[in-house]
């Protein structure tokens, strides 16, 4: 499994959808955003999150868990190579972290929520076998929230965003505070200030990345998998 993760308004539906026309041979999985975007009762989830953090964070970031963990437990199980848009870690390491730090979640919330978190993911999740980080300016970021105009992210801000890429980058290039397992985990950075749906030639390069470092950690998956066999590990978990 790869995972696409970026910035609201880095353009990871975008991507994927492309990677989808353009690379058939992977399979790819969307946020399951229709959760916290959809309306019930009159009231978005995430609309809400926007306009009152503090009443709604915990409560948006519990149901996002929840709902990431399950769809990572079904795309795991898939067969062949597939890419998903965000993950349970994105989750916990840039939305729910940032969301402590500003005091949207208070101690106790956060206490909760990383029980949930480490209930759920280690030992259950596979971890990916690499990250698609799509790097973009925060002010590039709220441009395009600005232009697609929905609804439901009306109360964002750029100071948000600045803050959300800030963990992004603790996350996927520092591996400041990730789990163990995560620490190794390669990660392609791609470049995407530029509209690379508009521009063939950025489009194309950017496919050129995705499938050369897909072809080159497979290997290494295969190298490492052969190397463990190698050294008689898995004769001897079986030797009770």
């Amino acid at each position: 499994m790869y995972i696409i993760e970026g910035n609201i308004g880095a353009g990871k539906s975008t991507f994927l959808n492309l990677i989808k026309i353009f690379l058939p041979q992977y399979s790819v999985h969307q946020e399951p955003v229709d959760t916290w975007h959809k309306k019930k009762e009159g009231q978005s989830l995430l609309e809400s999150f926007y306009t009152t953090p503090k009443r709604w964070a915990y409560t948006l970031e519990t149901l996002s868990l929840i709902n990431r963990v399950k769809e990572h437990l079904a795309i795991q199980e898939m067969p062949g190579i597939s890419i998903a848009e965000r993950s349970v870690y994105s989750g916990n390491y840039c939305f729910a972290k940032n969301g402590y730090l500003n005091q949207f979640l208070d101690p106790i919330e956060w206490f909760a929520y990383n029980e949930w978190f480490n209930f759920m993911v280690p030992g259950k999740c596979k971890t990916p076998t690499g990250f698609i980080y799509l790097q973009v300016s925060p002010e590039k970021s709220y441009e395009r929230v600005l232009k697609r105009n929905r609804s439901s992210e009306n109360g964002l801000t750029l100071e948000y965003l600045k803050e959300i890429n800030k963990r992004h980058e603790e996350f996927l290039i520092q591996k400041y505070n990730v789990l163990p397992e995560l620490q190794n985990i390669p990660v392609l950075i791609l470049n995407v200030n530029e509209n690379f749906d508009k521009h063939t030639l950025k489009l194309q390069e950017h496919l050129n990345k995705v499938e050369k470092f897909i072809e080159e950690t497979q290997v290494q998956k295969l190298t490492n998998l052969n190397n463990l066999k190698t050294s008689g590990i898995f004769n001897k978990s079986l030797d009770i």
